[in-house]
């Protein structure tokens, strides 16, 4: 069980890779742009950080992903997972890579038969989108429970990244269903620390340590006069 930090900004990863919970990043044109950063300056921070898997997209022709899956590759090392689209472009690009030994996230995954075809590829990970299934009408838990059925069952080696999570609910769910990976925005993995009756629990904790610590200060200067 792993999970994933979605995002290209620096100061998040800086924040929670520390805690030592976080097992790898991923990072899409959109997160990047939304930075306002050059991509490449926002993968070697990340790297310097300490993060060991970030998935890096690569766009374009098949030559065109090919060519920069391997740049990418030989500049950032083991570090860098290449990111590319299930089209069939994207596949072959992925069967290239794959088969020199580099690691290759499949994206954009809203179907079993996507999954089985990007495994056939052969993707280190296929990623399904739970939140963007949900939001036209379809069950993107059900997805992810689909896949695994089918990879267990054929056994297949890619792992399923679950991906597109909006709530803390959908990162449970999602590993109940069968996800190996799940990633997640900084404003939900924040959100998994947190319930109410922790919260409350803590409070009396508290408390009750206060009224016990000044208990014994009492006792202690009792016994002194």
């Amino acid at each position: 069980m792993k999970i994933f930090l979605d995002t290209a900004i620096t100061s998040e990863v800086d924040c929670y890779y520390k805690t030592g919970l976080i097992d790898g990043l991923t990072t899409n044109p959109s997160l990047i742009r939304k930075s306002g950063r050059n991509h490449e300056e926002v993968y070697q921070e990340m790297k310097d950080i300490g993060v060991t898997d970030i998935s890096m997209e690569v766009i374009g022709s098949v030559s065109n992903m090919i060519s920069e899956g391997k740049r990418l590759s030989k500049k950032y090392g083991k570090v860098a997972t290449i990111k590319v689209p299930c089209t069939p472009d994207g596949l072959m690009a992925c069967r290239a890579l794959s088969e020199e030994g580099i690691r290759v996230n499949v994206t954009l995954i809203f179907s079993v038969a996507q999954a089985i075809l990007a495994t056939k590829a052969g993707a280190t990970y296929v990623s399904p989108f739970v939140g963007r299934l949900d939001d036209n009408s379809f069950d993107g838990l059900k997805l992810i429970k689909d896949i695994y059925k089918v990879y267990r069952m054929q056994g297949a080696e890619a792992e399923i990244l679950a991906a597109s999570i909006r709530d803390v609910k959908s990162v449970s769910d999602a590993f109940a269903n069968g996800a190996d990976i799940v990633t997640v925005p900084a404003s939900v993995l924040g959100k998994m620390y947190n319930h109410i009756l922790t919260d409350k629990g803590l409070n009396i904790f508290d408390k009750d340590h206060a009224a016990h610590t000044l208990a014994m200060s009492s006792q202690i200067n009792s016994d002194l006069t």
